[in-house]
């Protein structure tokens, strides 16, 4: 939130007011984060107040261009060229002089263009230095300033502007009401609260109201105010305020809830009352239902999206942005001024849901202060009165209860103990007390001094002793706390887990693939792109109640729907050989989930609740994953190159589970979204622990990947950590090397052919290895030829051809006879 110094301080009683900087500190130490102190300018310089007494429009160039006679003294005009055309003949500008210097060193003098003399700059407020609008001229209200006024003064432009980040916990600071508050608590000063102001007896309502939906909407209220001059200018002062808060001055009525929402943090809405039929009914959207807003975007709602409706439907899409069809336009006279405590998730998913963040959005996604609605509806309405001249009607409608936060009592040293420091005397009621908490202290029956606060209605965030003593220490100050570090234990090293997890990652690393991290959370609807089953496992995930994405609102049971998505993401990009891998958590639901047990953080729970805790959570196996596609091996000189294939991705899968330390079996098999053909299932012994392969052309298709992508996954807690690995034996006789050629039936998976071979050839064989595979006319319709190169060795002599060729021909005779394989001829 960005605020100017000078409407901080108008509520604080200061005897010499700080400077930013030392405002800026106390932000920081009382926990609020100062993202940027700018002053404005630096502007020096003749700069002054003009008014336009004459415009030539030069038609001989492309763009427009306007020839100004603007009077900026005294019997003084000055001839000035501009570009904007949002002013007119007697409208009051800001004009730099030759001299002046403007913010980024830009100096303004008489010069020669357009084929005519300029004597001067007319200024817009970006130029100035008061805002980022560059839409136009900053015009100035009538009446405001007379030719030849200093603009410094005018504009206030020794001013300077912090630019704050609160907590999301704390909606109230995103007003100047609450930040001066807070200052006044840092620096022990008087506070004036612009939230306290006299609300008049209602004398009925003023227009009908029913809250349909209680969860959504806990208090509605509304004012209205008749004979509203739509044509009365904003006031410069609020202007300037609303310029410096980083907020385009609109109209009259717009700019006044704008600005009642900066001050009070209460966001208001202004209806056309004109233009209402009807009630006004709050109630969630019916399915089906659209809306026009604001920014002339047509919304199709969602059934959980609250909204205000009058007999015509969908009027505004509640706490996020009114309708177009309600706006107050230049002929509305007649304002219904509304101030409401909505929900704060149901505001956040439809901000999220419809891509549509507001400023309102963001204090109703951080709770508003329930008994503020009033209060900011009288100030609106007599700011209204004051100058656009409008009636305020003597009735108010108010429907709904607000909640009220409840006391909360602690022992009076808690705050003390927490921090290992002794405060003085009082300190802990006073602090609370600062903050708005009504506070009583009493003795309990064990002669323990306890205090009871009743937090004030705009901190719904205190609600447990944890918080209180958050106040005090944070109001005491958190640099007052001592800092001792506790010794640290001598380390044992990585576990034998984490040293092979890093050996998988620097494996694929090695191998060419790159790490990526993307979002655990995943749409549903990606389930039927992979083509998956109603009933498949992998559909059965755990929902978010809260998430950042409205369609991506369940956890990952597979890495793979996050990995193509980045997948997308890079080949948009004009990325053509990628590849991609990622080392992560999914979460599989419990067949029957338990409750997550309440435990309290004053003291180490025991191993039973720990036990409790971890039984209440969803199973989080550890998953690699990794997809590739295009180029594997890149082309260039020494040659054309390679497309990454399905064994590639095979071969990926084998090298994770060597780092592993363990041999992965190769196993044909028929899953989505893998390729029933090119696809295969990688085992541990008999134990599934993982697949690998192409990805389905039908799933290639509905996401939008090249053809031929491939991809792996295997789960990593499924794989044996294996302490007693074989050492390998080095002999230092020489092998004898021997090649067979086999014909097998093409539907024989070379998996099983080796391990066989493998299996049969004795102890004397070394390595096997496929350096061959042929189909054709030679092997017959329906068959395939494997060639395999055999390496045979003894450890304590040298071999003979005899025994090589003997372990040779056993191992041929086993596949014979177990896979019907003959020598190829």
């Amino acid at each position: 939130m960005r605020i100017p110094v000078s409407w901080l301080v108008e509520h604080l009683g200061f005897d010499e007011v700080p400077t930013p900087d030392e405002l800026a500190d106390a932000f920081t130490r009382i926990g609020i984060e100062v993202e940027e102190v700018s002053p404005l300018g630096p502007v020096t310089g003749p700069i002054v107040a003009g008014r336009v007494v004459a415009i030539e429009e030069l038609t001989e160039f492309k763009k427009p261009i306007r020839y100004c006679q603007v009077e900026v003294g005294p019997e003084q005009v000055n001839n000035i060229i501009c570009g904007a055309t949002n002013f007119v003949e007697g409208d009051s500008v800001v004009v730099a002089l030759p001299g002046a210097v403007l913010p980024g060193g830009f100096e303004i003098a008489e010069r020669k263009t357009y084929g005519r003399v300029s004597q001067g700059m007319i200024c817009a407020s970006d130029e100035l230095g008061i805002g980022d609008d560059h839409s136009g001229i900053l015009v100035l209200p009538t009446g405001t300033s007379q030719p030849g006024d200093d603009a410094l003064e005018l504009l206030g432009l020794t001013d300077t502007v912090i630019e704050l980040a609160p907590t999301p916990d704390r909606g109230y600071a995103f007003s100047v009401r609450g930040l001066a508050r807070e200052i006044a608590c840092a620096l022990d000063v008087p506070f004036g609260d612009p939230g306290v102001v006299e609300i008049p007896e209602a004398e009925g309502e003023v227009w009908p109201v029913h809250i349909e939906d209680r969860t959504g909407c806990s208090r509605f209220v509304a004012r209205r105010v008749t004979g509203v001059d739509p044509t009365a200018p904003t006031p410069w002062w609020m202007r300037r305020r609303l310029m410096l808060a980083g907020m385009r001055s609109i109209s009259l009525p717009v700019d006044i809830t704008n600005y009642v929402m900066l001050e009070l943090g209460q966001p208001l809405h202004a209806f056309d009352a004109a233009s209402i039929q009807g009630a006004l009914k709050v109630r969630r959207a019916v399915a089906g239902e659209k809306l026009t807003t604001l920014d002339d975007s047509v919304r199709a709602l969602d059934p959980d999206d609250i909204v205000i409706a009058d007999d015509s439907g969908v009027i505004s899409l509640a706490g996020v942005m009114g309708g177009a069809s309600t706006e107050v336009q230049d002929s509305s006279s007649d304002i219904l001024l509304e101030a409401a405590n909505w929900d704060p998730a149901s505001i956040a998913r439809t901000v999220r849901r419809h891509k549509l963040p507001s400023e309102a959005a963001k204090r109703f996604e951080r709770t508003v202060d329930p008994a503020l609605a009033p209060v900011a509806l009288e100030r609106a309405a007599k700011l209204l009165n004051h100058y656009a001249e409008g009636q305020i009607k003597p009735g108010r409608t108010d429907v709904g209860v607000p909640t009220l936060p409840e006391a909360v009592s602690m022992p009076i040293d808690l705050p003390d103990r927490v921090a290992g420091v002794r405060y003085a005397r009082g300190v802990t009621a006073r602090r609370l007390g600062q903050i708005g908490c009504q506070v009583s202290v009493t003795t309990s029956d064990d002669g323990q001094t306890i205090v009871t606060a009743v937090p004030p209605t705009w901190r719904a965030d205190l609600v447990q002793p944890a918080d209180l003593v958050e106040e005090v220490l944070r109001l005491e100050g958190y640099d007052t706390i001592p800092s001792t570090l506790p010794p640290a234990p001598a380390g044992r090293g990585l576990t034998e887990q984490q040293r092979r997890r890093r050996t998988v990652w620097r494996t694929l690393a090695e191998d060419g693939f790159v790490e990526v991290k993307p979002f655990p959370f995943i749409d549903p609807s990606v389930f039927d792109s992979f083509g998956l089953a109603a009933d498949d496992i992998r559909r059965n995930t755990v929902g978010v109640l809260n998430p950042l994405e409205a369609d991506k609102n369940v956890l990952a049971t597979t890495l793979l729907p996050g990995l193509l998505e980045t997948l997308q993401r890079n080949l948009a990009r004009g990325a053509k050989d990628v590849a991609l891998y990622n080392v992560a958590q999914v979460t599989l639901p419990r067949a029957q989930q338990v409750p997550v047990p309440s435990l309290g953080v004053d003291r180490r729970p025991t191993e039973a609740e720990v036990a409790s805790l971890l039984a209440a959570l969803p199973q989080q196996p550890l998953h690699v994953a990794g997809v590739l596609t295009g180029h594997r091996e890149l082309a260039g000189w020494w040659g054309k190159g390679r497309i990454a294939e399905w064994s590639d991705a095979v071969e990926a899968a084998r090298r994770v589970g060597q780092a592993y330390g363990v041999s992965l079996r190769v196993v044909a098999s028929d899953l989505l979204p893998w390729h029933p053909g090119r696809c295969a299932e990688l085992r541990v012994g008999d134990w599934p622990v993982g697949h690998a392969g192409e990805l389905h052309p039908k799933v290639v298709e509905a996401l939008g990947l090249p053809k031929r992508t491939v991809a792996f996954e295997l789960d990593l807690d499924a794989l044996p950590l294996d302490d007693h690995r074989p050492a390998p034996m080095v002999s230092a006789y020489p092998p004898v090397l021997l090649d067979v050629a086999l014909v097998v039936d093409a539907s024989v998976p070379v998996q099983s052919v080796s391990e066989v071979l493998g299996s049969s050839a004795g102890d004397l064989l070394e390595d096997i290895r496929l350096f061959d595979v042929y189909t054709g006319e030679q092997v017959g319709e329906g068959k395939k030829s494997l060639a395999y190169s055999l390496r045979f060795r003894a450890p304590d002599r040298t071999l003979t051809v005899e025994e090589a060729t003997s372990a040779r021909d056993a191992a041929v005779a086993a596949a014979g006879e177990r896979l019907g394989a003959a020598l190829r001829a």
